[in-house]
């Protein structure tokens, strides 16, 4: 079985070529499909590959992923951007997708990392990009989704062991007002004509998150969870999640505490149980919350670095400082290791 990497790529010259010497070894082709570049990435590309495409780009990137599909020769299509470098690829991946049913789709890991104001630090997710062209393409025409040709039968995801570091949520690529700002204006094309399609709220939302407009994204997010949600799909914890934190950075303390009710869904999350410790903290409600802080403590790894060890000790420590108990506090930011608040909170308890 053979596997073909399709891109669709424009004005990658600073990341296309290191994306693709991670992958090349990996995967039989490589489909490269250029929606209107201006720099050097087609000359880049033709150092890996001879199937490079052109695409006039049409607002559309569902489109031009099935173009990018559509030019394969294999019918396991593997799907990266050039932001995404791949840095562990299981060397067994072709056996074992033999052996499962052609109505299954493979999520890769993605680390993204992010600057924050303590410096850099990760958070993580599974993402569907490893599929059988014959029973799936894409739909929608911003944050695309691999959705099923036959929605008859049922498919399955699984996990695959292809892991790699999203260097787009850079704080320098983050920056980039312009790039929110288009995806600001497809999603908002988008919704006139699908209204009550709730994952598309969500996107416009995060992507407001991401632009710092916690106003329009608290709308945003409210419109989607008003509308039928299936719990099951990892978005919605996301959906969920991003919208307590649009609570907390607008201030709306008491009205975070609505993400109570999503406990039922999502106890076993680190992350959820870390979010709801922030929510309890920032309501006084300091025993829930270094109830739901401990919750996290040795949980399997959240998407968001160290929620499940520093990150909850690290507020369990503080909550204890602020009640009085230096004692105690200590104890806690002496479980943070080498993170750098809390060495500078022991150096002060000391």
């Amino acid at each position: 079985m053979k596997l073909s990497l399709c891109m669709i790529v424009k004005n990658e010259e600073e990341l296309l070529s290191k994306c693709l010497e991670k992958i090349f070894s990996h995967v039989s082709e490589i489909v490269i499909v250029d929606t209107g570049s201006t720099d050097k990435t087609k000359e880049i590309a033709q150092q890996f590959t001879d199937r490079i495409y052109d695409f006039e780009w049409c607002n559309d990137f569902s489109q031009a992923r099935n173009f990018s599909i559509s030019k394969a020769s294999n019918d396991w299509i593997l799907v990266l951007d050039a932001d995404e470098i791949v840095t562990e690829f299981d060397v067994n991946i072709l056996k074992s997708l033999e052996k499962v049913e052609e109505l299954t789709v493979g999520r890769i890991k993605r680390i993204n990392s992010i600057e924050d104001k303590w410096g850099p630090t990760q958070n993580t997710e599974r993402i569907s990009r490893l599929f059988n062209k014959r029973w799936f393409h894409y739909e929608g025409i911003i944050h695309e989704q691999i959705v099923q040709k036959d929605s008859d039968k049922s498919y399955k995801t699984i996990p695959v062991g292809i892991t790699v570091d999203h260097v787009g949520y850079d704080k320098e690529v983050v920056n980039k007002k312009s790039k929110l700002n288009r995806n600001i204006t497809m999603l908002q094309q988008a919704i006139t004509t699908n209204s009550n399609d709730p994952y598309l709220h969500y996107q416009l939302g995060k992507s407001y998150y991401m632009a710092k407009e916690y106003q329009q994204a608290h709308g945003s997010f409210q419109i989607s969870l008003s509308l039928p949600l299936n719990f099951a799909y990892e978005y919605v914890q996301d959906l969920i999640e991003s919208y307590g934190y649009t609570l907390i950075n607008t201030e709306k303390y008491q009205q975070a505490l609505q993400i109570e009710q999503y406990s039922v869904y999502y106890q076993n999350s680190p992350d959820f149980n870390f979010l709801l410790g922030l929510i309890y903290m920032n309501n006084a409600l300091f025993s829930k919350a270094v109830e739901s802080f401990h919750n996290c403590i040795g949980m399997k790894e959240g998407k968001m670095q160290g929620v499940n060890s520093y990150l909850a000790n690290y507020n369990i420590a503080v909550i204890y400082e602020i009640l009085g108990y230096s004692k105690e506090a200590r104890a806690y930011y002496e479980q943070c290791g080498t993170y750098q608040p809390a060495k500078s909170r022991l150096a002060i308890l000391k």
